[in-house]
Order: C-alpha cells, then sequence, then structure tokens
C-alpha cells in the first residue's frame, strides 16, 4: 500500500474509533472525551496495534495533527472566557480557583519528588493536578437543570479562573525544564516573563479587540471573521513557544481575544465542525501513548490509587475552604464539582510526554487519572445536588406535590 494511502486508512481507522467511543461514553453518561481516550488505548500499539508506535513520534503526520486538534481546542475554551465573565464571579470563586491550584500543586510537587523526580520535574508532573476541567462540570449542572444555583456559578467561575492559573502555572514550569535545580532569581525571571507574556497579550489583546472588532467585518468573504481569528491563535501559539511556553497558552489567549468580537458567538458556532474534525485525533492519539502492559503490575496500580486520592481530595479541599462562606453542603458540592480534571490533565500529561519529562509509567498513570477524576464526579455531584434541593424548605405559600 502507498505511503499516502496508508496515513488516509489510519486517520479513518482513528476518526470512526473516535466517534464510536465518544457515542458509547456518552450513552453510559460519561464524557465524550473518555471514550475516545479508551479508543486510543484499544487501537493503539500495545492493544490492537492498528495505530505504529512510529507513527505517533514527534513530527510525524499523526503527531502534528493532534498538535493542531489540541491547538483549536484550547482556543474553543479561550473562546468562551470573557475578562469580564472574570470579573463578575465574586470573592468565593476566587478563592476556590486559587485554593484549587495551590492545594493540588503542592500535594503534587511533594509526592513527585518523593517518588525521585528531580525538583524541576516535580513541578512538571504536579502541573497535571491542577485545571479542573469545566467543559464536564458544566455538562453535568446543565443536565441537572441546576445552572442557576449559587453553588453552579462559583464552580463555572473558579474553574475559568482555575484555568488560567493552570495555564500561567504551565508556561513557568515548561521554562523551567532543562535545568537540574531550580534557582530563585531563574525562577522570578521566568515567572516575570510568563506573567508579562500572559497580561500584555491578554489584557492589551482583548482592549485593542474591544475598540476594533468592526474592522473585521471590512473583508468580503463572509468566513473573514474566522480565518482572521483562526491566524491569531496560529501567531500566538507560536509566539508563546519564542517565550519558552506551551503552545496551548498562546491559543488560550487567543480564544480570550477573539472571545471580545462581537462575532462571538458566529465563530463559536463555525468552530464547531473543525473541532469535531480535529480533536478526536488528539485524544485518540494521547490513549494510543498508552502503554496498557505498565498496569500489569502492582506497583503501577497501587501509584495509580495514590494519584488519583492526591487529585480528588486537593481540589475537594481547596474548593470546600474556597467556598466556606457558601456553607459546609455548598462548600462541599463546589469542592466535588472541582475534582474533574478531564481534557486539561491529558493535554499536560501529554506536553510532559513530549519533553521527555514523564517515564512512559507516569504518562499513562496522570491520564488514567484524569480519566477516573472525570468518571467519578458526574453521579457524586448529582447525589448531593439533589439531596441539598430535596432537603430544602418548600417556597411559602407552596403545597406538598406543587
Amino acid at each position: 500500500m502507498q505511503h499516502g494511502a496508508a496515513i488516509l486508512l489510519t486517520l479513518f481507522a482513528i476518526f470512526v474509533a473516535a466517534q464510536i467511543g465518544a457515542e458509547i461514553a456518552q450513552r453510559l453518561r460519561l464524557p465524550g472525551v473518555v471514550g475516545e481516550i479508551v479508543a486510543g488505548c484499544a487501537i493503539g500499539p500495545s492493544a490492537l496495534g492498528w495505530i505504529k508506535p512510529e507513527q505517533i513520534l514527534a513530527g510525524t503526520p499523526l503527531d502534528v495533527l493532534a498538535e493542531i486538534g489540541v491547538v483549536l481546542l484550547l482556543f474553543s475554551v479561550g473562546l468562551e472566557t470573557r475578562l469580564d465573565d472574570l470579573k463578575k464571579v465574586g470573592k468565593s470563586a476566587f478563592l476556590v480557583g486559587v485554593l484549587g491550584v495551590i492545594v493540588p500543586f503542592v500535594l503534587g510537587s511533594l509526592w513527585a519528588h518523593g517518588n525521585g523526580f528531580e525538583w524541576t520535574k516535580s513541578l512538571f508532573v504536579a502541573a497535571a493536578f491542577v485545571a479542573t476541567s469545566a467543559g464536564i462540570t458544566a455538562r453535568v449542572l446543565q443536565e441537572l437543570g441546576v445552572l442557576s444555583r449559587i453553588e453552579s456559578r462559583v464552580i463555572l467561575g473558579a474553574a475559568v479562573i482555575d484555568d488560567i492559573l493552570a495555564m500561567l502555572l504551565l508556561g513557568v514550569v515548561t521554562s523551567l525544564q532543562g535545568g537540574g535545580s531550580i534557582n530563585i532569581g531563574s525562577l522570578l525571571f521566568v515567572l516575570a516573563q510568563a506573567v508579562g507574556f500572559v497580561a500584555v497579550i491578554g489584557w492589551v489583546g482583548t482592549s485593542i479587540m474591544r475598540r476594533r472588532a468592526h474592522w473585521l467585518d471590512r473583508p468580503i468573504n463572509p468566513l473573514s471573521p474566522l480565518t482572521i481569528a483562526l491566524a491569531i491563535c496560529l501567531g500566538l501559539a507560536f509566539l508563546s513557544t519564542e517565550f519558552g511556553l506551551a503552545a496551548i497558552i498562546g491559543a488560550f489567549l487567543a480564544g480570550m481575544i477573539a472571545s471580545e468580537m462581537h462575532q462571538r458567538e458566529e465563530l463559536e458556532h463555525q468552530m464547531q465542525p473543525l473541532l469535531a474534525l480535529l480533536t478526536p485525533f488528539f485524544f485518540v492519539i494521547t490513549g494510543a501513548k498508552i502503554d496498557l502492559g505498565v498496569f500489569a503490575s502492582g506497583t503501577a496500580l497501587w501509584m495509580l490509587l495514590v494519584v488519583t486520592v492526591i487529585a480528588i481530595v486537593s481540589k475537594l479541599v481547596g474548593g470546600f475552604f474556597g467556598a466556606l462562606s457558601l456553607g459546609r453542603r455548598s462548600a462541599l458540592i463546589v469542592g466535588v464539582g472541582m475534582i474533574p480534571r478531564g481534557e486539561v490533565g491529558v493535554v499536560i500529561a501529554s506536553l510532559g510526554l513530549a519533553a521527555g519529562v514523564f517515564t512512559d509509567q507516569i504518562y499513562a498513570v496522570i491520564v488514567a487519572m484524569s480519566l477516573l477524576t472525570s468518571i467519578i464526579t458526574p453521579p457524586i455531584l448529582a447525589i448531593l445536588l439533589k439531596r441539598q434541593r430535596d432537603d430544602e424548605p418548600a417556597p411559602a405559600g407552596s403545597r406538598p406535590g406543587d
């Protein structure tokens, strides 16, 4: 079979497997991304072998396609994040977001260092514990019909803040790789560089877009707002790598800038076909890179258990204490809502593997942890919200059964 035809056959197998996996997962009331990653495990080198090990090495066509997919994914996440919305979430959401980053990062880095990682690499491992999947939690809250509740608003607001802090943190720890030890002066410089890049691009870019978005209507082509936004996405993705940051950080900032366009809803609609085509490749290939043989050992299974417990407890603690002003039960709901790592943890794990920071075992464990936290959260959150709703007093003047 000719090389081009072989690639097309592989693309066909990956795409179909992704759709089947996502469909099965959603019928089981799980996030579609879970099914896509599991599909990757099934057709990958360590199972059916439909994807060969040499096909998913860095720089190969499949790897490049996956990179484009994740860049567009983070662009779409940024497209749903506006600076004005962040200002409205209040003190509770801010505290939940900040504590939801600090606690998992500290516990994750201590665990990684205790398992033999140098501090610089430990910080990268810890970054995979940090970000909450706003998409997974939002879908659960939407399905339960509780998006108007104060707990839901705090969870979603905190998840956005959480993601921004995670992107910033990822930029810092990525820049620190390559040195065996941490120099305080170097750390402060890297932090200032990352903060400066995010602040200048995010703040100045959104301000300019608010005032000049009407320029995007001048070209005759009706798709010009989309094509210009994608150009900004690719340009900032490249620029962020020049600053030693991950490409996805630039893509996320590009999405935030594009969210200020008055064509925002149209952009979100136009992005859906691109996301439907390209992001499944990232998640399937992520699953294909997992060596399932790793979990044949009791050591790896024990490590997965410990990592998952740390991931759950750290987010639960950070969310609970951050939202304690809402009351203990509401704080518990917020803490549980912050648990799922989902696609964000998977993205960071993939970056760690590509950078040579993660071993195959750590990579497999981190991805599995991201899946487990995404699977166990929805039913627990549904139970807590149902109990709270059942225990709330009926409105004055209502009758039982109303």
